[in-house]
């Protein structure tokens, strides 16, 4: 405002010399700003290096009845704080990945030795306190956790040093004996075998059907998911479909809310994240086999997978059903895999061309072909289904 009456001011010097209310008008705002003062903010800052911080315990939880002064300090069993290091929260951080202190080390690769096993050699990779299991390999552990440190804290460096270990890369193959003696694989005498999670399900999924987004960053998205989720009596909130390659992002951009979870994720042992969960427990449920063959994300992925094998595997049924096939187990199909999958085909085919209603909703876009391209179209549609749920498919191995 001062400034556009600074502009007219030029004006009206030149105009009328003797407007002395409005030069006067403008003198008084130019006081009020200069009285103006910004309003004050509480900041908090470090208190100086020498002074230790301590605060009173309080007798009962009273605040105003205080009791013995305690300082900061690190727990008894663990080396002390040097001498060196600053009594403050940069001198607790240097402690933490400090050499002389093992338990960071040693979690952290526990936790990436889990992900990569199946199960950390401390089972309870949450709790390396007197609750928890004891190592089934505390000298493999403790040597991991100086090896980390020695790479400086690189998990790229320490994941590739486990995974192209030996022990990682036995076979998976077990026997009777080796069943009977170590059933959950904890002396680690082969390589480990286990479903993936939730999230890694659904993007291995679209990534076989040529769909999964690689864009990076951004709001959470809305991914298709079962209708009536969100039906509750006291929201009208709905899940609207994010458009684009936005549904077919990676599971980490999915949005959460906590009464109505994305369901797909929870039936496959995804937490509710109402609190930290370090360790997920697998479960082995029918309504996981359910989920994986109806639910519309792995559906849009067989749909992927099929368009995938028409345009991509070759005039060649056996190429076709190799291709479809290695796409998702990621090796060759033997005799007897491939004859099972062209039965499966030629039924499907024959079953789809006495139902083109059926065959053109499941191929999902009416295309100007002919019935018999259509009920092809559908039949691989469904045979990609059935690749999708192959054991192979959802289980690392």
């Amino acid at each position: 405002e001062i400034h556009e009456m600074e502009e007219k001011a030029k004006v009206i010097r030149l105009t009328e010399q003797g407007a002395k209310e409005y030069f006067g008008k403008l003198e008084s705002l130019k006081k009020e700003l200069a009285g103006l003062k910004p309003d004050e903010t509480l900041v908090m800052q470090e208190k100086s290096d020498s002074e230790v911080p301590s605060t009173f315990v309080r007798i009962k939880g009273a605040f105003l009845n205080p009791g013995e002064k305690v300082t900061a300090g690190v727990p008894a069993i663990l080396p002390a704080m040097p001498a060196a290091f600053p009594n403050n929260r940069l001198g607790l951080a240097n402690w933490i990945v400090s050499p002389e202190n093992p338990l960071t080390a040693r979690v952290a690769v526990n936790r990436l030795w889990e992900q990569v096993f199946g199960r950390g050699i401390v089972e309870t990779s949450e709790d390396f306190g007197t609750q928890g299991q004891k190592p089934t390999h505390p000298e493999l552990l403790d040597w991991l956790a100086t090896e980390f440190v020695r790479l400086k804290w690189s998990q790229k460096s320490i994941l590739r040093l486990i995974v192209t270990s030996s022990t990682y890369r036995q076979s998976s193959k077990t026997t009777p004996s080796l069943q009977e003696l170590d059933p959950y694989n904890r002396l680690l005498a082969r390589s480990p075998r286990f479903r993936m999670e939730a999230e890694m399900l659904r993007d291995s999924a679209l990534s076989i059907g040529g769909l999964l987004s690689s864009k990076m960053g951004g709001p959470s998205v809305f991914p298709l998911q079962p209708d009536g989720i969100w039906n509750v009596p006291y929201s009208g909130e709905t899940w609207v479909t994010s458009p684009g390659e936005d549904k077919y992002r990676r599971g980490i951009y999915t949005f959460w809310r906590r009464s109505a979870p994305y369901p797909a994720f929870i039936t496959f042992d995804a937490t509710s994240r109402e609190f930290c969960t370090v360790r997920r427990i697998r479960t082995n449920t029918p309504l996981q086999a359910m989920t994986a063959l109806n639910d519309p994300v792995f559906l849009e992925a067989a749909r992927g997978l099929a368009n995938r094998v028409l345009k991509e595997g070759g005039a060649d049924l056996g190429k076709q059903l190799a291709f479809a096939f290695q796409c998702c187990a990621s090796r060759k199909p033997n005799t007897a895999e491939l004859s099972r999958l062209k039965k499966l085909l030629i039924l499907e085919t024959n079953r789809y061309l006495k139902d083109p209603e059926n065959a053109t909703k499941l191929v999902g876009v009416k295309q100007d072909v002919s019935v018999n391209e259509t009920a092809n179209h559908a039949a691989w549609i469904v045979v990609a289904n059935v690749l999708l749920n192959l054991d192979e498919t959802l289980t690392k191995e």
